[in-house]
Formats: C-alpha cells, sequence, structure tokens
C-alpha cells in the first residue's frame, strides 16, 4: 500500500517538473507525503530579526475566540487540522519568496493529494465528496498563510473538476475526474474576457459546428491556473443558436495560447493568464453536455461564491495570528506593544470583525446545504466579508508599523492579496448591487430603462 502510495506521488510530482521554474527540486518526502519543511533553505526571507519572528515559522492559531470550531463536525475539524498542518509546516517557510517572484510553488503541487480535499465536495470518480463545511475549512486553513495557495485550490476544484462534476457526461467525469482528485491533473476556468469582466454574459468567444466537432475563437483574460493547467474549461457563444456552451480544451490543443499576466500587486503567486483561441478544434465528446444557456454558468458559481467568501475569513485569521505574536515581541517604551490600549483596541476589532466574518459564511454555506440559498444571499456575503476582509488585514498592516509593508511578517501580503478578492467572482459593487435586487426587487446594475418599476419595498 505504502509503495503503490509512494509510485502515485512520484508519478504526479514527475508531471510538474518541467513547472518548477525553482531550481531546488531535491525535495523529500515527510511522513504525511509532505515536502520537507527544512528544505526552504534560501527564501529570500531575512533569516531573523532580533525584534520578533518571521512568517517562516507560522504563528500559533489564536483567532478562535467564540469556539467556532466547535461547530463543525469531527470530520470537517480532522479537514481543517489537516490543511493547518500542510499549510504552517509546507506552504509558510518558502511562500513569501515565491509571491514575491510572483511564481507559483508547484513542488507543493503532489502534496496536496494527501489532503483529501481534489474532488472537493464531489463524490464518485475517485472523488471524497467532503461536506461543502469540510471544503470551506481547507480553504481557510490555506488562504490563512496564503491566499495564492487557497486560489489555486479553489480554482481547480471548485470551477475546474465541479464544472465537469456537475454538467459534464459520465464519460467525461470517468477520463477526467480520478486524476484531478489526486491533483495529477489540474484544471481552470474561463469565462472572463478582456471585453467583459462584470458584464460575462456579453461574452465574444465563439464556438462554430464543424465536422466532428466545434471550432472555438476568441480571448479570456484572468484565468487562474492558466498558464499550466491541463483541463481548461471554456465557455463561449454557439454562432448557430447565439446560446452559452461550454467546452474542455485539453493541454497542448494548437489552437490555444495562454500568457502570463505580469505586474500584479495581489495573488502573486496565481498564474493568472490572457488566452487566445485561434482556431481551437475541440471534439463533440469535450463538449459539456449539461451547459444549454449562460444560466447554467450558475450552477457553479453558486458554490464557488460561497469557497470565495470563506477566503477572506482565512486571510483575516492570519492576519490576526501575525499581528498578536508580533506585538507581543515588538518592544517599544520598555514594554511589549501589546501592554499598549490602542494596540489592544484594534486587535480586539480585528478578532471581532474576523469571527462575525465566519458566522456569516457558516450560515451561507448551511442555507446552500438546506436547499434554500439564493444567489442574493451568496452575494451579501461575498460582499460584506470582503469588505469587512479589507479592514482586518489594514488593522494588521497598521499594528507592524512600518515592518508592515515586509511580506516577511505575512500582513503586507494579505493585505494586497484581499484585493484580489474584493474584486474576484463579482466585484464589491456588483455582489452588493445583486444583494440590493434581493431587498428592493431592481435590479439597479442595468441601464435605468431596464429596471423594474415597483419595488419589493414595505414603507
Amino acid at each position: 500500500m505504502a509503495s503503490s502510495h509512494s509510485r502515485r506521488t512520484a508519478i504526479i510530482a514527475q508531471h510538474f517538473i518541467g513547472k518548477e521554474q525553482d531550481a531546488d527540486t531535491s525535495s523529500g518526502a515527510s511522513s504525511l507525503g509532505m515536502l520537507n519543511p527544512t528544505l526552504a533553505i534560501g527564501t529570500g526571507l531575512t533569516s531573523e530579526f532580533s525584534f520578533a519572528q518571521n512568517m517562516t515559522v507560522f504563528p500559533p492559531a489564536k483567532h478562535d475566540a467564540l469556539g467556532l470550531s466547535e461547530l463543525l463536525t469531527p470530520e470537517e475539524r480532522a479537514v481543517q487540522q489537516r490543511c493547518r498542518a500542510f499549510a504552517e509546516k509546507e506552504v509558510a517557510p518558502i511562500i513569501a519568496d515565491y509571491w514575491e517572484r510572483a511564481e507559483f510553488p508547484f513542488k507543493l503541487v503532489p502534496a496536496f493529494e494527501n489532503l483529501g480535499i481534489g474532488g472537493g465536495n464531489l463524490t464518485g470518480h475517485g472523488c471524497q465528496g467532503n461536506s461543502l463545511m469540510a471544503c470551506a475549512m481547507a480553504g481557510v486553513e490555506l488562504a490563512r498563510v496564503d491566499g495564492s495557495v487557497s486560489t489555486f485550490f479553489l480554482v481547480h476544484t471548485f470551477l475546474g473538476a465541479l464544472t465537469i462534476g456537475l454538467l459534464g457526461s459520465e464519460s467525461q467525469k470517468r477520463e477526467f475526474l480520478p486524476d484531478m482528485a489526486t491533483f495529477k491533473k489540474v484544471g481552470c476556468w474561463a469565462l472572463t474576457e478582456p471585453s467583459n469582466g462584470s458584464d460575462a454574459s456579453a461574452l465574444t468567444c465563439t464556438a462554430r459546428r464543424t465536422q466532428g466537432g466545434w471550432v472555438l475563437n476568441g480571448r479570456k483574460r484572468w484565468i487562474g491556473n492558466g498558464t499550466f493547467a491541463d483541463v481548461i474549461i471554456i465557455w463561449a457563444r454557439n454562432e448557430e443558436t447565439k446560446q452559452i456552451n461550454s467546452f474542455i480544451v485539453r493541454k497542448g490543443n494548437p489552437g490555444f495560447k495562454a500568457t502570463k499576466i505580469e505586474n500584479k500587486i495581489a495573488l502573486r503567486c496565481v498564474q493568472n493568464a490572457d488566452i487566445e483561441l485561434n482556431n481551437a478544434f475541440v471534439p463533440d465528446s469535450d463538449r459539456l453536455p449539461g451547459v444549454e444557456s449562460f444560466a447554467d454558468t450558475n450552477k457553479v458559481l453558486a458554490i464557488s461564491r460561497i469557497m470565495v467568501a470563506w477566503q477572506p475569513v482565512g486571510l483575516a485569521f492570519g492576519a490576526y495570528d501575525a499581528a498578536l505574536r508580533y506585538v507581543g515581541q515588538r518592544q517599544q517604551f520598555g514594554a511589549p506593544l501589546a501592554a499598549f490600549q490602542l494596540v489592544q483596541e484594534k486587535l480586539q476589532r480585528m478578532l471581532a470583525t474576523a469571527q462575525a466574518m465566519w458566522l456569516m459564511a457558516y450560515r451561507l454555506t448551511k442555507l446552500h446545504d438546506e436547499g434554500g440559498m439564493t444567489h442574493e444571499q451568496a452575494s451579501l456575503v461575498k460582499a460584506w466579508n470582503t469588505a469587512k476582509g479589507r479592514e482586518v488585514v489594514a488593522l494588521g498592516r497598521e499594528l507592524l508599523g512600518g515592518n508592515g509593508i515586509l511580506s516577511d511578517f505575512l500582513v503586507a501580503k494579505a493585505f494586497c492579496d484581499l484585493e484580489a478578492y474584493y474584486s474576484y467572482e463579482g466585484t464589491y459593487e456588483i455582489n452588493a448591487l445583486v444583494a440590493g435586487r434581493g431587498v428592493t426587487g431592481l435590479a439597479a446594475f442595468k441601464p435605468a430603462p431596464q429596471r423594474g418599476s415597483r419595488p419589493n419595498v414595505q414603507a
């Protein structure tokens, strides 16, 4: 059994060797099949500060002041603890340097198999059938240490694999999901276009019927995992029906080109891509049969938006834990910063806000599990959590003073990364207006002549 597992891990590692830009490829596996954190030598971080510990050794989790983890099942807590250990021991020692270089730590990918989260909440075809809450805890714990690594997991699992699981044929599920559940193949999801972000339904990428399949033409932008994904979900407009269809484009398709987007200040390790489709042929067998219109995107986004609402919780928890340790170690005026009143006020504000964010996302997840979640509720929580998350990481940055702009202490990285969450999976403004539509009955994000005339508001 152990030798079979080792061989499988070796196969996955070999798959990513060509993608790893770091010269160090000598990492071994620990008893959990994870990478050895002691090999994170030469990360580019300042090795030692006389006044405080940097993030190569991650601070203990002190953020659960209200015992929120007690609301989880034993299985969900097990996923939480497993992902926390992985993030603290494997991601934290190396991630700041990758973030600085805007590169993804491909050497970590084989270890993801051991976390048991690759299939998300899908069942069968090698997927573990985790509860959505367990998946959320995985996302939170990864984001607590690094938002980019958490986003890699989210895009692969809750956009790429989930689309095939919900909208694919049985043969497509059999072919793709086992390898995606073990991260042997990585997925991405291409909806957004250069000229169509918030107005995604206006997409211009086209699919033309041809003998034996389809020809795709157009451009996509901001596609996470897009530069290296093996399985690319493309959304395109059927030239004949004018409806939106979805296709699986395989890595190596001669009509597919992905170019890394440079110069980002947020989620720098995420390999976002500009994608060009130039007469890319896709066989009939790779068209997703469950997609007949743009409305079918909501079957996926309803779940992925929940996951995005959880990620700022992880960033907020990480910023709080980092700030708490820092102010306990940093001395000024003959006392630790934690002894000062203004510092304590900011700490408790960070803590209270982060706890409230967790509870908002928890309730949203339960609403989904009960079958009663609406798009307006999902948008309400996503908008609120990203806005409040910004406040929490900003307070953490303030508490670290000048050192708050160094990636060595995490909060600067979290401060920048939160900006991406604020805008992706629907900007704050669009999500606020979707929530507002639920309150008033009026769609304010449409041009005035298209709006309804009678609000659903009681005097």
